[in-house]
Order: C-alpha cells, then sequence, then structure tokens
C-alpha cells in the first residue's frame, strides 16, 4: 500500500508538469490563428512577437527558478509548489480575458515564472519515494508534460480559442487544489528540526504507523542523508564533507563553502549542466513548440493534415515517457541516455538528409521525426532531469537544481528565440544535422562522464562522481 500511496502523489505532483505541458504548447496550436489577418486577437502579431511566443516563457522560468529555490527551504515543498502553481492561475485568468497581444505575451511571461514548479516537483518526490521506484517516479514529470503537450494538441484541435482558454484555466486551478491533499516533505521537515511531523509524513507516504520499523528506518536513513558519512576509499572527498558536516542540526556551511569543499557535487554540477545542454540541443523542444507549423512546412496538407500530425507526435512523447520511465530503474540511467541519444543522431541525420535530397515520400518525415521524438524522451528527454532529482545531497539539492534549471531555461529560450532565423538561413534540414551532432556528442560524453545511479543512495551517488571521468592519481587510496 506505501507504493500505492507514493505512486497517486507523484501523479497529484506530476499533475502540475501537465498543465505546465499544455501551457508550452498551447503556441503549437494558437500560432497561425495569432497571425492571420482573422486572428483573434486585437491585432496580428509581429515576426518578432512570435517568436516571443513560444520562447517567452523560458525568460520566465529564470526568473522563478532562483525565488522557488529559496522558498523551497524556507516555506517548504508542499507549499512551494501551490505558490508556484498558483502563478499559473493568473497567468490563465489573463489569457482568458484579455485579447491585447501585450497582455498574451506578459502572460506567457508570468506562467514562465510558475513553471518553476518543475523544479519543486522532482525533489518533492524523491524525498518520499523509495529507491525501488525512484528513478519511475521522477520521470513521471516529464511523461506528464508530454501528456500535457497532448491534451493541448487535442483540444486546440477540436475546441473554439476562448473555450479552450477556459478548460485550460480549470486545469489550472485544479492543480492547485490537488496540493492541498499531500504531506510536506519529510527530509525538508528534518532539516528543519520538526521530528514528529516529520515521523507523521514518512508515515503517510509509506501507509504505516508512526512508531512501525520501517518508519524509523526510513527516518535513520534521511539522518544519514543529512549527515553524510562517505566511507570508503576515497578519502579528500570524505575528509572534506565530514568535517564541515557533522550534524544537521550544529554548524551550517553556506552553498558556495560546501560547493568549494565538496569535490563530488562539483563534478555532478559539471555532469548535470553538460547533459542538459545536450538535452536542449538535441531539439526535441523547439520541434515541440512549433510542430504544428512545422508540419505544415515539411508534410503536404494533402497527405496528412498538420493538427493530426502534432496530436500524434505528442502521443508519441507521452508513451515514450511512459516506458522511459520504466526502462530507468530496469536497465539503468546512463545506457539509456547512451542508446537512445546515439538512436535519436541517426534519425536526425536521416530526416536533414530526406528534407535535402527528397529520396523519400512526405510521409515518411513524419514516421521519423517520430522516431527521433520516442529516442529523445527515452534519453536525453527524461534522464537528465531523473539523474537531477538523484545526484545532490540535500544541503544543495534546492540550489544545484535551480541553478542547472536556470541553465536549462536560457539555453531553450536562445534556442527557441533563433530557431526561425536559423530555418531562413540554413533550411530545416541544416537544423536537423545539427540535432543529429549534438545527439551523437551527447552519447559520447555519457561513455565516459555519466555514472549509474540506479538503487544507490545520494551519498553512494556522491562517491561515484569522484569515480568517474578522472584519473586513478587524482584517487588517494
Amino acid at each position: 500500500m506505501g507504493v500505492i500511496v507514493q505512486v497517486i502523489a507523484t501523479f497529484i505532483l506530476s499533475y502540475s508538469s501537465l498543465v505546465m505541458g499544455l501551457t508550452f504548447a498551447w503556441p503549437s496550436s494558437t500560432f497561425l490563428i495569432f497571425t492571420s489577418e482573422n486572428t483573434t486577437l486585437n491585432r496580428p502579431m509581429t515576426d518578432g512577437e512570435t517568436a516571443l511566443l513560444g520562447s517567452l516563457s523560458s525568460i520566465g522560468a529564470l526568473v522563478g527558478n532562483p525565488i522557488a529555490s529559496v522558498l523551497l527551504n524556507t516555506i517548504g515543498r508542499k507549499y512551494c509548489g501551490i505558490l508556484t502553481a498558483s502563478i499559473g492561475v493568473i497567468s490563465w485568468l489573463m489569457i482568458s480575458f484579455s485579447n491585447q497581444v501585450e497582455v498574451i505575451l506578459a502572460a506567457l511571461f508570468i506562467y514562465g515564472i510558475s513553471s518553476s514548479v518543475f523544479l519543486v516537483i522532482p525533489v518533492f518526490i524523491t524525498e518520499f519515494c523509495q529507491e525501488s521506484i525512484r528513478g519511475t517516479m521522477a520521470a513521471c514529470s516529464v511523461t506528464f508534460f508530454g501528456l500535457g503537450m497532448l491534451v493541448s494538441n487535442l483540444l486546440g484541435g477540436c475546441l473554439e480559442y476562448h473555450t479552450l482558454t477556459y478548460v485550460s484555466l480549470s486545469m489550472s486551478v485544479f492543480g492547485v487544489a490537488m496540493f492541498l491533499f499531500l504531506k510536506e516533505s519529510p527530509v525538508y521537515l528534518m532539516t528543519k528540526g520538526r521530528k514528529q511531523e516529520a515521523i507523521k509524513s514518512i508515515a503517510f507516504y509509506r501507509n504505516e504507523k508512526p512508531n512501525s520499523k520501517e518508519v524509523l528506518q526510513e527516518l535513520e536513513k534521511i539522518r544519514r542523508i543529512l549527515n553524510p558519512d562517505i566511507e570508503g576509499t576515497l578519502k579528500p572527498e570524505k575528509q572534506k564533507l565530514n568535517s564541515n558536516l557533522e550534524s544537521t542540526t550544529q554548524e551550517k556551511i553556506g552553498f558556495f563553502k560546501f560547493l568549494k569543499k565538496s569535490r563530488s557535487t562539483r563534478r555532478a554540477m559539471y555532469t548535470i549542466l553538460t547533459v542538459l545542454t545536450a538535452a536542449i540541443l538535441q531539439g526535441l523542444n523547439v520541434v515541440l513548440v512549433y510542430a504544428k507549423p512545422l508540419f505544415h512546412d515539411v508534410v503536404s496538407e494533402e497527405v496528412i493534415s498538420s493538427t493530426l500530425c502534432s496530436i500524434l507526435l505528442a502521443a508519441t512523447t507521452v508513451v515514450s515517457g511512459i516506458i522511459a520511465g520504466y526502462l530507468t530503474d530496469l536497465v539503468g540511467r546512463r545506457n539509456l541516455l547512451i542508446y537512445a541519444s546515439f538512436g535519436a543522431g541517426i534519425c536526425c541525420a536521416v530526416i536533414g538528409f530526406q528534407i535535402h535530397l527528397n529520396w523519400g515520400p512526405k510521409w515518411l518525415i513524419a514516421i521519423l521525426i517520430y522516431l527521433y521524438s520516442a529516442a529523445y524522451t527515452l534519453g536525453a528527454g527524461t534522464i537528465p532531469f531523473v539523474l537531477l532529482s538523484e545526484v545532490f545531497l540535500p544541503e544543495v539539492k534546492s540550489y544545484m537544481s535551480m541553478l542547472a534549471l536556470e541553465w536549462t531555461w536560457l539555453c531553450n529560450f536562445l534556442v527557441l528565440y533563433v530557431f526561425n532565423s536559423l530555418t531562413s538561413a540554413m533550411g530545416l534540414g541544416g537544423i536537423f544535422f545539427i540535432f543529429s551532432v549534438a545527439c551523437f556528442l551527447t552519447a559520447v560524453y555519457s561513455i565516459y562522464f555519466v555514472p549509474e545511479t540506479k538503487g544507490l543512495t545520494v551519498d553512494v551517488i556522491q562517491l561515484q562522481f569522484l569515480k568517474s571521468g578522472i584519473r586513478r592519481s587524482d584517487i588517494e587510496i
């Protein structure tokens, strides 16, 4: 029963990712409407405004993530989630009751601030889920994000514009309400010295009595994580961590001092930033945001409609996300990232040649894009976020997650903003060749520098980062 409670709690949290995916895919459904002379807005959008339509939310996320990282450690995971999701409600209120271009763009910027809930969700999930399902549950936020994109494309294809906005607003409100049924993270409660509340939280998520053996064992495990005693042969790291982190109830050291003294945390940070950058450069986010106009350009409407192509793409992403969530705890994070990135690279290269040479039928491009979407979601679209939720100690997890997501949103904004310009300069074929190179480089990097984290606790994962990608002489025996 404990696993069932954890799964339900994960789905409740991941629902906010669904709403986020719905909002981020919304420009795909409205792009052609907003640029037409018969637009529902007060005037058609200009080229510059349409570029902002798909990318402005990423800038909002750059503002929201630092705020969320602070709130995670001050008001807690639960109430930080409620606050950030509530900002999304404000955004949809603006969209629903205004037809001004400037208001719509401002609303998307504000929703970007709300998307910092994507920082809250994986941190929250990994702090109440047991190790046996942690990877699968952490991947749910990505899967639900894809599901939200699917819902957006489905609703955009069958609902009138204003009806779509009202439905989206209602879904956003429902997401905020669902947070109220959850308990606060036991790890957060322990960092604040609220032991009895932490015991009740563990009991809730394990579906056990507060004085049960399983609850007490989990409490002791949290204590060990908060008081890392990294044993083994990697003496420099053990000395640096243990000499400064003897007890979470004693002297607290700052983030930058912790980062300076913890070599494993620095290595983890470099690895996470690299794979997240690679994930953005593999390009599927661009394809998803501009799916409908992209399919309109490369696939003839006489063969298959761009709306149906977009729906099938989102559906492929959702199904692949579900499979990825299962495989992360079956074959491991590292192997999945390597092989899936290699497969995505092959798909992108073939798409590029098809666009340039037209050696196959038009519908073949759609099939190849679906295969590329599946490979991407199995690897770079899921694994970096699973790793992000696993590899950092609680003392720095919120700050490191914020830093990583800030960088991700910045890269996402830049790629989305320059996509139309690059497409005009290089053509879509050239863009997919760039995506292909990024995919292959991701696979090569992962072979040498990404350690396996499946089934490991965070203190053991820290040791894995010390062992990976460094010379034997760097380790004192």
